[in-house]
């Protein structure tokens, strides 16, 4: 059976998918608070609440560890449209969990994610949990008890190509030993398999999530382990065989204590790290898929913010990320890089649009980023934060909901916007059955003859928004 790899996930003009921009010389971003955090019952303070997600209403979905003046307070999760209309929360209760770290959209519809505490257990390790899109409410599918299949996950799962999913635990960051790298079953009755038992040695304390390789495997970045004991990136099959493909060095003003790791469309792997500098502040880094690393950009606090959380690769072919604090302001940035490390402050946070950012970026498939900060803003009860959005001057998109890559015959969904009158679906060029759902969703079965390629998505004329 054909595995081919479709980048429906990129850049369309007219609603086709066909490749990366070249991003314009003297790029115009315009930033906007569309929601401050903090006013009575809000979400607030969003502290890696990591992953943000896309639902197939066109709604964006993450987690929260707080809300703001509420009783029972375990945390929850919160809808917000994309022109920034907080719609909806859900509270978890302590028993089913409580301090969330972000949410995925699993090809059931379904939303996952992990709880860094509580849970079904004498000890609260926390769990993982799903989400039903509809009801809203939380199910717990694991609960780790820290007996080698982990604690204390910080980042949600993802959905493998073979429909399991996959995640980590960060035992180390609470002092609960040092964490796991984990597969769990889909379905009503999941089955979880620890696939690798980490120690100071190997994977060390992982605080952000995994991706899969073309190859089928899994990557990932650890601050701590590796044959250095600075840090590694490092790979894990299917069945829990793991190992480095990159240890950083501890000496020197390269990188090290890496946080993030992504595949770029190139086939190289992009990232942050710590280093870089006698400070320490952070840098960015590129690495091949044989474990060739080179850093292309070493962060100066000042000018550009320090401590960076994490990449995202947007449909003009930058790279996108946040620091943490420093910039012009002092209470953080949002940066813009090019592959070949040419770096922008994209917005430098003054404290009442935003201050100190912990959440990776996000990319709607309207081509607007999305983030949110920990602090600033001007709620009345607090200034816990904001929900932001960045006009890059992207066009709208398509995206594959779960891994962008199928067997023929298999059936995918598609998310993006302006899908009510659809008249054609296409993959590289071979034509493909489809079902419109709604205006923001479709699936579409993998035809016989694709090949590694493109996703088109055809409107109706004038519908492309």
């Amino acid at each position: 059976m054909l595995r081919a790899l479709f980048v429906c996930r990129f850049w369309f003009t007219l609603c086709v998918v066909s490749g990366f921009l070249v991003s314009a010389a003297h790029a115009q971003f315009t930033y906007n608070v569309l929601y401050n955090f903090g006013n009575l019952g809000d979400p607030i303070q969003p502290f890696y609440s990591g992953i943000i997600a896309q639902g197939r209403d066109g709604n964006m979905y993450s987690s929260i560890e707080s809300f703001e003046e509420t009783m029972e307070n375990y945390g929850g999760a919160y809808k917000i449209t994309p022109a920034g209309t907080l719609s909806a929360t859900f509270g978890l209760n302590g028993t089913n969990g409580n301090e969330p770290r972000g949410l995925t959209l699993g090809t059931d519809g379904n939303f996952y994610g992990t709880n860094y505490g509580g849970g079904f257990s004498s000890v609260p390790y926390g769990n993982i949990f799903r989400l039903n899109a509809n009801s809203h409410i939380f199910t717990p599918l694991y609960t780790f008890q820290n007996n080698g299949d982990g604690a204390l996950p910080t980042a949600p799962p993802i959905e493998g190509t073979d429909g399991n999913y996959y995640g980590t635990t960060c035992g180390a960051c609470n002092g609960q030993g040092y964490g796991s790298i984990y597969k769990i079953t889909a379905g009503g009755s999941p089955v979880f398999t620890p696939l690798v038992s980490c120690n100071e040695t190997n994977c060390g304390e992982i605080t952000g999530p995994l991706f899969e390789g073309t190859d089928g495997n899994f990557y990932g970045a650890t601050p701590a382990g590796g044959s250095n004991a600075a840090g590694a990136i490092f790979r894990v099959t299917t069945g829990g065989k793991f190992s480095y493909v990159h240890s950083f060095l501890l000496t020197g003003t390269g990188p090290r204590s890496p946080n993030y790791v992504i595949l770029g469309s190139d086939g190289n792997f992009y990232g942050t790290a710590g280093g870089g500098n006698p400070g320490g502040i952070g840098t960015i880094f590129k690495m091949t898929p044989a474990g060739k690393l080179t850093w292309i950009y070493k962060l100066n606090a000042t000018a550009d913010g320090e401590s960076p959380i994490g990449l995202m690769q947007a449909t003009d072919g930058n790279f996108y990320g946040v620091n943490t604090s420093g910039g012009a302001n002092g209470f953080g940035t949002i940066f813009q890089i090019t592959p070949e490390g040419v770096f922008s402050v994209v917005h430098a946070f003054d404290g009442t649009d935003g201050s100190t950012p912990h959440s990776t970026v996000f990319q709607h498939t309207n081509g607007l980023l999305y983030g949110t900060t920990q602090e600033g803003g001007t709620a009345v009860d607090c200034t816990c934060g904001v929900f932001w959005s960045v006009n890059i001057g992207a066009s709208p998109f398509v995206a594959f909901v779960g891994q962008p890559a199928g067997k023929v015959g298999k059936t995918v969904e598609i998310l993006g916007q302006g899908f009510t009158g659809t008249t054609a679906v296409s993959f590289n060029g071979t034509s493909a059955s489809f079902k419109v759902v709604s205006g923001t969703s479709l699936t579409a079965t993998v035809p016989a003859g694709a090949v590694t390629g493109t996703v088109q998505v055809s409107p109706r004329r004038g519908r492309c928004s």
